[in-house]
């Protein structure tokens, strides 16, 4: 006896705590599913409901009563199709990551996370339980097993679920996006369906929630490994997949999307996440100081790309130090991207804090403090600006800054959000001649000239740091291994650069901590995935 089935995947940009309207969403898609796709049923990411991740307003016992509140409204409205959605749940005193099917207006089944993640970015053990049974569903004669992200990590919730007779693997994911992620993913379903002989259909979320960039990719994965269906990624989609089952296999049909490139993926990634935090967060659209450097470049392009030009203003603000190279650079690239642009010397205010500051300084030499002076009056600017149109500023600094501390606190690091915080130098300029190639609208000078602060005469970035081809691989050792100094130094690098690395490293904890969230593109980002103390003595001679 054969089976078949319509399956569609729910692929959607939910926002945390916007709980009526997710479910407006999912209910639009649903009724879009099985009107237009014909569709049996539709499947939604984890905590879809709620949107993810809600973190501690799941502390609060009135979200648990308005999440349920939602969830029953979704199943009331949930007619011709069967629907799995994840939503968190309460019951006899336990909390639940949990997912569960609608059908013909009830709650049908639920079941609850197994395996609950607290690593990296991840703290549900914090929040949730976990649950101990399978849970497996019949639509239209064909059984599918339940799972929720982190179930697939591992052996036993699969296990369980194939045991309890499933023929296909539903899982539901809020699988936040890192260099590489997508081929992870899809190494660790292989494993299962190599041991279990059963298709698996990996459903995620889409979308920018703080420093998480959550890049969809939703796929299936059949019985003999191959990827037979793949939405988009970085995009909404309710695709579909068509399953046949007889009584010795599964065959599974869908639409294959095309993979990205590194480099396209990790563009996206910036720009999707800069979108979502600035409409989700209300603002109207974004300033920034655009320097002529490469960071300030490939900031804007990446702000034009994520909001489009009329949303986006530049503001140029030279000093005595600035070159005409760089504001002749800068004007070409606000001009190539058709973005709002101002000019507004920082010199009248520079000469005014330095006049009323001389009584202080006297006897003293010059020093980073001057520098120090600069960056925070175009900070002042750019705030006083955000303040009057009700714009977010949109900071410029890269993670290879950000790591030794080479930004200015309440300076250059003021502002809303950090688009390329978790980018390297390196990176920056590998993005950059991406986006050139896309369309050219970086001027090629900002992307081949020495990079400068120009803060001071002459000056250039590898005056005060090791050349970036060097500090960047000292830095990933060091900040995304955690390697310590000495085993970088046995990799071959300069033991003198190398201990001079680790130290402004841990000596700029405190600036990093008063940085704005950006987005997350790497394995350990600063922020939620990397707690170190600010005040450590361990390293420290005689420690």
């Amino acid at each position: 006896m054969s089976t078949r089935l319509r399956i569609a995947l729910g692929q959607l940009n939910l926002m945390v705590g916007a709980l009526e309207s997710n479910v407006d969403r999912m209910l639009a898609a649903a009724v879009h599913a099985r009107d237009k796709l014909s569709a049996d049923l539709i499947v939604f990411p984890e905590l879809a409901i709620t949107g993810y991740p809600p973190e501690d307003l799941l502390l609060r016992p009135g979200f648990y009563t308005r999440a349920a509140r939602a969830l029953e409204r979704m199943a009331e409205s949930t007619q011709g199709i069967d629907v799995v959605v994840g939503h968190p749940w309460q019951q006899d005193g336990n909390h639940y990551n949990a997912a569960s099917l609608l059908r013909d207006g009830k709650r049908v089944t639920t079941y609850f996370k197994m395996l609950l993640p607290n690593y990296g970015v991840f703290d549900e053990k914090r929040y949730f339980d976990s649950g101990q049974d399978p849970c497996v569903i019949e639509v239209k004669g064909l059984h599918l097993g339940l799972t929720i992200c982190e179930d697939i990590w591992e052996s036993a919730p699969v296990t369980k679920s194939v045991q309890a007779g499933a023929r296909l693997i539903l899982n539901l994911n809020a699988s936040p996006f890192h260099i590489g992620k997508m081929q992870e993913r899809e190494r660790v379903v292989r494993d299962h369906v190599a041991r279990h002989r059963v298709p698996l259909a990996y459903v995620n979320l889409v979308g920018g929630q703080d420093e998480l960039v959550f890049d969809g990719g939703s796929f299936v994965m059949d019985a003999s490994g191959e990827i037979v269906s793949r939405s988009e990624s970085y995009g909404e989609q309710t695709s579909v997949i068509d399953v046949a089952t007889d009584q010795s296999s599964t065959t599974i049909a869908g639409d294959i999307a095309p993979a990205l490139s590194s480099d396209a993926s990790i563009y996206q990634a910036v720009v999707l996440g800069v979108r979502d935090y600035v409409t989700k967060n209300g603002f109207p659209g974004v300033v920034l100081g655009l320097s002529g450097g490469v960071d300030s470049a490939l900031t804007l392009a990446m702000a034009v790309d994520a909001l489009g030009a009329q949303a986006v203003e530049a503001v140029m603000m030279p000093s005595r130090y600035t070159s005409s190279m760089s504001v002749e650079d800068a004007q070409s690239l606000a001009a190539a991207l058709g973005v709002t642009s101002r000019t507004i010397s920082i010199e009248p205010m520079y000469q005014a804090f330095l006049e009323a500051l001389k009584p202080e300084f006297a006897g003293l030499p010059q020093d980073a403090t001057e520098e120090n002076i600069q960056a925070r009056v175009r900070g002042i600017i750019l705030m006083a600006i955000s303040n009057k149109t009700g714009k977010m500023v949109l900071t410029t600094g890269n993670k290879s800054e950000m790591a030794v501390g080479y930004a200015t606190l309440y300076g250059d690091m003021a502002g809303g959000f950090a688009a390329i915080k978790d980018l390297s130098k390196t990176m920056v300029y590998r993005l950059a001649a991406y986006r050139n190639a896309l369309s050219p609208v970086i001027p090629e000078r900002i992307i081949t000239r020495p990079p400068s602060a120009e803060l001071a005469e002459n000056q250039k970035d590898q005056d005060t740091l090791p050349p970036y081809d060097i500090l960047d691989p000292v830095l990933e050792a060091y900040i995304e291994r955690d390697l310590c100094a000495q085993d970088i130094i046995d990799q071959g690098f300069p033991a003198e650069i190398v201990e001079k690395v680790v130290a402004m490293v841990d000596r700029n904890e405190y600036k990093r901590r008063q940085a704005a969230p950006g987005v997350r593109i790497t394995k350990r980002a600063f922020g939620r995935d990397r707690r170190y103390p600010i005040t450590s003595a361990f390293g420290k001679k005689n420690a």
